[in-house]
């Protein structure tokens, strides 16, 4: 399955005792690396560079300290010069929902600095 558990720590959390929300970047990125571990090999194996063009982020309910929760990531929808990964992150025991995100990413060619068209990466996704 293409998640990641996290276990909360304390230097996780805010002032106000939940998780950063700049954490929960940390937290995505980290699911996505795993869940996209194969395409990732193949795209540096072409010298090519996987780049984040937009994430969008809805906060549903606060993460504490101690809790266990998952992250995952899916490719949802592939277009000309990009792709978009949904992931989800929630609570172990109880499934609930505490975020959820879609993040736009493009693999660029570092010499042109211009994005590779997905067509050309078919063998990879």
């Amino acid at each position: 399955m293409n998640e990641i558990e996290v276990v909360v720590r304390g230097f996780h959390l805010d002032i106000f005792g939940h998780v950063n929300n700049a954490r929960y970047l940390e937290f995505l990125e980290d699911a996505r690396w795993h869940a996209f571990a194969e395409q990732i090999k193949g795209i540096q194996a072409r010298r090519l560079a996987f780049v984040i063009a937009n994430i969008n982020i809805n906060y549903r309910k606060p993460i504490h300290l101690g809790d266990t929760i998952c992250i995952d990531a899916t490719l949802h929808e592939k277009r000309n010069s990009c792709f978009v990964v949904a992931q989800k992150v929630y609570d172990k025991g109880t499934k609930e929902e505490k975020a959820d995100a879609l993040v736009t990413c493009v693999i660029v060619d570092p010499k042109t600095g211009r994005p590779v068209p997905m067509r050309e990466l078919e063998d990879i996704f």
